[in-house]
């Protein structure tokens, strides 16, 4: 299950204090489970945004501690600056970066502006897909008359604000109000080109670019800009929504850029705005030599990437996420101008890095390493990381059966029937792995239990519950790798039967694997389920597992007839 992740930027009103903004950016490194990725003071506007990561949960309690410090350190009675404010901390966007939909991310901005106006007395109002009335989608709606206004705005019932509403008080001149909100991810990139040309530069920009270019009289460059009744200029639309767009030269690098800011993923990936820019370069005379991503970017763009360009060849897309990761930095040239590293850029991966700190993994062991490690005096890796590892190895040979199928000669009728499948087998594959180090991790609960004090009634009563909700635990993730396993099946059969018959035996080897990571994963079923005091919750599990064994053994044994028929072929 792909872990949820979303980002945070506030924007918090003082840019010219460093202590001040310290103070606010321990508050929020001082919650675990957040990564924070930037921070940027600009004096001038006297304000500074900040972006964080990390699993829900963790960011809102972050968001609030950053918010409470905010507001107890920065007076708004005494703020100056040139940009829009109207708090101490003036907006705070959620943005969905993995395994949560923009709804969810609605959802929960909506509760963290309770949060805000219920545990720090600061009134709130909630933007763009946060909003609960469609005009302040628009955050200048909500801003209307910035700090100053507030006085007249909480007394009028129309410009309230949707939590935390209260006539004008000493509070609110201090603190101010806060725009709560969810938007998608904001990705900024540039397309460098093979020319110095600022004016070829913009006009590829304008060809691209949502807003488009003024409609003209006569010359499309010079002409004069046809108006219409109200006066404004008449636009021709660009090719990419959701995306703005101006042309530059760079003096660094000696190249002129397409300098885009692409607002939302879900409507122009990231792939598809570098095919335009280079199909807009090419009818102008002018190339795309490579692409610069500025800041961070969410996994998934250069997944889709790396998958729409392999597509785009014929070839399987069922490879690893790695994989799909390198093909789309060599496709789209991130490395062009200086090396994109995955680990600084990507911001699953940032975040995934920080995690892992002081954590060794078994997955990320060498195969002897591995092997090493299961035959040392510890308990762990036992049996259930064992049959995990035995099914991912057997998903990834159906997965390897499915890309040779797709690549070869004669059968390019069907590579995407195969590549299908091998994407199928990459995503069991993956499931499976993440099960080797969560089935120790189960194991180790137990064994924490078993460090709990027991020397009152009362310690040994929650030493019981303790163990009985450990124990629980351990049972049911040998259970999740049997069900997961048992996938395996369906893709190695659809290989022994419709794959390349010289890898059919590949095919036969990953049903033995999947079989083992079933039959294995059952004998921790039943050991752990033993330990359970609720024998009914005991039992329905082992009543689960020994059916999906008996399936298993039914699937092997078909597969295994199929194998063998093909090679006495």
């Amino acid at each position: 299950m792909q872990k949820r992740i979303i980002e945070c930027v506030p924007n918090f009103s003082e840019g010219r204090n460093a202590e001040t903004i310290k103070q606010i950016t321990d508050s929020i490194e001082a919650v675990k489970g957040v990564k924070l990725l930037d921070v940027d003071p600009g004096e001038a506007t006297n304000r500074t945004v900040v972006t964080f990561v990390g699993e829900p949960e963790a960011v809102m309690d972050a968001a609030v501690a950053s918010i409470k410090r905010a507001t107890e350190l920065i007076d708004m009675r005494l703020h100056k600056g040139a940009h829009p404010r109207m708090g101490a901390c003036d907006v705070c966007p959620l943005i969905p970066v993995s395994g949560i939909t923009m709804e969810e991310c609605a959802e929960l901005a909506r509760t963290l502006a309770k949060r805000v106006a219920e545990e720090l007395n600061v009134p709130t109002y909630c933007y763009e897909a946060a909003a609960f009335k469609p005009e302040r989608r628009n955050l200048a709606v909500c801003r209307e008359g910035e700090y100053e206004g507030l006085p007249e705005k909480m007394a009028c019932e129309d410009k309230r604000p949707d939590f935390g509403a209260r006539p004008f008080d000493e509070g609110i001149a201090r603190t101010g109000a806060t725009a709560v909100g969810a938007r998608d991810f904001l990705v900024a990139v540039n397309f460098n080109l093979n020319t110095t040309s600022t004016r070829r530069a913009n006009a590829i920009a304008f060809d691209v670019r949502e807003k488009g270019r003024p409609r003209r009289e006569g010359n499309p460059i010079v002409g004069k800009i046809i108006k219409d009744e109200n006066g404004e200029p008449i636009m021709i639309p660009g090719t990419l929504k959701e995306c703005k767009a101006i042309g530059w030269y760079i003096q660094e690098y000696g190249i002129a850029q397409v300098s885009m800011n692409m607002t939302n993923l879900s409507v122009t990936p990231l792939h598809i705005a570098f095919d335009e820019v280079c199909r807009a370069a090419d009818s102008r005379g002018v190339r795309v030599t490579g692409t610069e991503i500025v800041g961070l970017v969410p996994k998934k763009a250069l997944v889709d990437a790396g998958r729409y360009f392999l597509h785009k060849q014929r070839r399987s897309t069922g490879v690893p996420e790695r994989e799909l990761v390198r093909i789309a930095i060599e496709t789209m040239g991130l490395s062009n101008l200086k090396e994109f590293k995955p680990e600084e850029k990507v911001v699953e991966y940032i975040l995934e890095a920080e995690q892992q700190k002081g954590v060794n993994k078994l997955v990320d062991m060498t195969c002897a390493a591995f092997a090493e490690e299961t035959a040392s005096e510890s308990p762990a890796p036992g049996g259930g990381s064992i049959s995990a590892y035995m099914g991912a190895l057997g998903a990834a040979l159906g997965a390897m059966v499915a890309n040779l199928s797709s690549h070869k000669a004669g059968w390019d009728d069907r590579w995407e029937f195969f590549s299908q499948w091998a994407e199928k087998g990459v995503t069991v594959m993956n499931e499976l792995l993440a099960l080797v180090d969560e089935d120790t991790a189960a194991f180790n609960k137990i064994m924490d239990v078993f460090a709990m004090p027991k020397n009152t009634p009362e310690e040994k009563a929650e030493r019981s519950r303790a163990m009985q909700v450990a124990t629980l635990y351990a049972t049911q993730v040998p259970l999740r790798t049997m069900q997961t396993a048992y996938k395996v099946f369906e893709i190695v059969k659809a290989m022994a039967v419709e794959g390349n018959p010289n890898s059919v035996s590949d095919a036969g080897v990953g049903a033995l694997a999947a079989r083992s990571a079933v039959m294995g994963a059952c004998l921790n079923v039943k050991i752990n389920a033993a330990g359970l005091k609720d024998r009914e919750t005991a039992e329905a599990l082992v009543k689960e597992a020994e059916k999906i064994q008996q399936q298993a053994q039914k699937a092997e044994q078909e597969i295994l007839a199929i194998v063998e028929g093909k090679i006495n072929q």
